[in-house]
């Protein structure tokens, strides 16, 4: 009862006042978890949350909210195959992942004085950056080519299907998770089986769905209700990669960037002449992308309460502090200045990219996930403690930074 008073009371104030929110100079984000942080255990205890308690209910609206924003931020990545821009979020979202979690295991065992094993579940569940929360640096729209807004809008949507395979050698290490002799059943399974299959199988689905659409079009038969398509190719793919055993988070981003893919096609066909039925198409992906988009700011409204009255359960000490200020501050940049050459990008979009590792509703379902896989209580609540100390400082900072930076980003480019 208390979930659904203060969701349906937020979500009536900020559509009422949603000009005024995008006005602030800060994130909206820090005004939802402020909220949630006032009706949490800390504040007047209307809404109780619990990390490790009620991993399992957390699971499931990170889990949503996750796939949703996946899907949206596809749909926004139109660019060929071919296009140089895949160079910096592919290799964020590949080798960074690496990097980043020896950096932030050996953060962890350093700072917190955590066990090797507990420190690398830790750092897998930090290492994805978040596409839900990154609104504000995500692109603007589909046709936006920005290589700082394009690499952090990509990064945040594949990684969040890439750190799995660190959960499972984490979760594997902790004997929760069958390795096989020799780690053979993580290797060939979560690594290589998983990954490729995601891929291979979302760009099925959404190029798929792309054709079907295109034909039905073709034939006269116009979709009316479009904006079902976003929840059934979501359901659908996330579905099939679960039965496959595939990456349910890979494969439901790699669609919606395939269904954008296609549309691409049709658009760029039409200075070869297509046939009229062609010609008439292309576009419908646009009400996707703008229903899809008012989806994900309903995910984060919800997912960020959550967060926020979560944070009553923290045992905040100052190693926390220190631990999440390094991951912000020393292992994210870090990493970009390993990972990204100074040939891919210039030297204020690298520092951008850097600044930028947004952590949010991906580090939520991970832990959650872990947890709800029978994590020991004790790893579970060392692990939830840092992980919501960083996610909170993560919010705070980025979201008060977010404006002023990319607007002082945008007036050098526009000189």
């Amino acid at each position: 009862m208390s979930w659904f008073l203060l969701v349906g009371s937020v979500l009536i104030v900020i559509g009422l006042s949603g000009r005024l929110v995008q006005r602030l100079p800060l994130s909206p984000a820090i005004v939802y978890l402020g909220v949630g942080w006032l009706v949490g255990p800390a504040g007047a205890e209307i809404l109780s949350i619990d990390p490790v308690g009620d991993a399992a209910l957390l699971e499931v609206l990170a889990e949503v909210a996750v796939l949703i924003t996946l899907f949206a931020v596809g749909l926004k990545v139109r660019l060929p195959l071919g296009s140089s821009s895949w160079n910096v979020p592919v290799r964020l979202a590949g080798t960074g992942m690496v990097v980043m979690t020896a950096l932030s295991t050996l953060a962890a065992w350093a700072l917190l004085g955590l066990p090797f094993v507990t420190a690398l579940l830790l750092a897998a569940v930090l290492a994805p950056t978040d596409p839900v929360l990154a609104s504000d640096v995500q692109v603007d729209s589909p046709t936006d080519r920005d290589a700082v807004r394009l690499s952090i809008t990509v990064e945040g949507g594949l990684n969040d299907g890439t750190a799995f395979p660190a959960v499972m050698l984490a979760l594997g290490l902790l004997g929760v998770h069958e390795m096989g002799a020799f780690g053979w059943h993580w290797l060939a399974v979560d690594v290589l089986w998983a990954v490729g299959g995601g891929l291979a199988l979302g760009w099925a689905c959404g190029t798929g769905m792309g054709h079907l659409v295109a034909r039905l079009r073709a034939g006269g038969a116009v979709p009316e209700q479009e904006e079902l398509l976003v929840f059934g190719v979501i359901a659908l793919t996330y579905g099939l990669a679960l039965l496959l055993l595939t990456y349910g988070f890979i494969a439901v981003f790699v669609a919606g960037v395939a269904l954008a893919h296609h549309e691409l096609r049709l658009r760029e066909g039409r200075a070869s002449g297509p046939a009229p039925s062609e010609r008439d198409d292309a576009s419908h992906s646009l009400r996707l992308v703008r229903f899809a988009g008012q989806c994900e700011s309903l995910a984060e409204v919800a997912i960020v309460l959550v967060i926020g009255a979560a944070l009553g359960t923290v045992a905040w000490r100052w190693e926390l502090l220190l631990f999440a200020a390094a991951m912000l501050v020393v292992v994210r940049p870090l990493t970009v200045l390993i990972v990204v050459p100074r040939r891919l990008l210039s030297v204020s979009q690298r520092r951008l990219v850097a600044w930028f590792g947004i952590r949010g509703v991906g580090t939520v379902y991970y832990l959650s996930y872990a947890i709800h896989r029978g994590v020991p209580s004790e790893a579970a609540e060392l692990v939830a403690d840092a992980a919501f100390a960083t996610i909170a400082l993560s919010i705070v900072m980025h979201g008060v930074s977010a404006t002023p930076l990319m607007e002082r980003y945008r007036a050098r480019r526009h000189r």
